[in-house]
């Protein structure tokens, strides 16, 4: 798909919620990029971390050939897990923020795992899987919001407010947390696992052909949970840096109604699973929500026009 025809397939859309081109092109660039002291393009920085996170979760199971769709799931249990072991752990500081890191990776990537001995013992496909588990976990984690962990003083449902020892620090100056960095690193560390690690090239090759890969000596077993794991263990991170940089605590919904995991997906498959190209994909999408939500505010236009969008380059893909 060209520029081009997203640009026209845009004005169409404008055009039939009558909107001003000009004026709603405006907002767009304000709330995406602009704001008192750039504190519209932070908004933006920061949903580009979540969605480029879940892309390169997305990426890397796809280039494995692993249809992994359960980033949601995931992505869920990640963050409950960083709230309750934040809260309930005891432990405040850097120590407790790492301790929250490596609990939400540990819980998102066992999620993963589980739809992979699904599909080893069970005969169970990956897609089909890592989709129905996406339902549990976000039952599961809404119970306990609900009802046993809940903070009832907040009448909502979600957990105690973390301990601010624990909230991820700003950069100074900005109103930004420390969370990009985390999936900065992870996206340099995919680049050299992709391209040159052995576990990345078994699921490269594995991807492009199970069969030969299983007849080239590839153990398939250990690769696909390998992945799996990996995979998981990303979308977990991200849930953990909504909880400790965003939200502050864990809320019903939160991590499933802005669509992060959907919209990595839709990222990946944009960019056609190559992985330098995963971040400037994520901060295309970020940006094109932020600037949605603007136009909604300043020039009437519904913000539903981002999805739409989505939609329409999964088609053209």
């Amino acid at each position: 798909m060209t520029a081009l025809s997203l640009f026209l397939i845009l004005l169409l859309l404008l055009n039939l919620a009558d909107a001003n081109f000009f004026e709603a092109s405006q907002a767009f660039l304000k709330s995406a990029f602009g704001g008192r002291r750039y504190a519209y393009l932070y908004v933006t920085i920061s949903r580009c971390a979540l969605i480029t996170g879940m892309a390169i979760a997305a990426l890397i199971a796809f280039r494995a050939g692993l249809i992994n769709i359960g980033g949601e799931g995931q992505l869920v249990i990640g963050g409950f897990v960083a709230a309750f072991v934040s809260i309930y752990s005891g432990v405040t500081g850097v120590a407790g923020i790492i301790l929250a890191i490596l609990g939400a990776m540990i819980g998102g990537g066992l999620w993963a795992v589980l739809a992979g001995l699904m599909k080893l013992k069970l005969g169970v496909p990956i897609l089909v899987g890592t989709l129905l588990l996406n339902y549990p976990a976000r039952y599961i984690t809404s119970y306990f919001v609900s009802h046993p962990l809940r903070d009832v003083s907040s009448g909502m449902p979600q957990t105690h407010l973390l301990d601010k020892s624990l909230w991820f620090p700003l950069i100074e100056g900005t109103r930004l947390d420390i969370g990009f960095m985390f999936i900065l690193i992870v996206y340099a560390f995919v680049l050299v696992y992709s391209h040159r690690t052995v576990p990345g090239y078994h699921a490269k090759m594995t991807g492009h052909s199970i069969e030969f890969a299983a007849t080239s000596g590839i153990n398939i077993f250990n690769t696909t949970l390998k992945t799996l794991a990996f995979s998981g263990a990303i979308a977990g991170l991200v849930g953990a840096i909504a909880v400790l940089g965003i939200h502050h605590r864990f809320t019903d919904g939160m991590l499933v109604q802005p669509l992060y995991a959907w919209t990595g997906i839709v990222a990946a498959l944009l960019i056609n699973l190559v992985p330098w190209a995963v971040l400037p994909a994520g901060f295309f999408f970020a940006a094109l929500t932020s600037g949605a939500s603007g136009m909604e505010r300043t020039a009437d236009v519904p913000k539903e026009i981002a999805i739409i969008i989505q939609g329409i380059i999964i088609l053209f893909v």
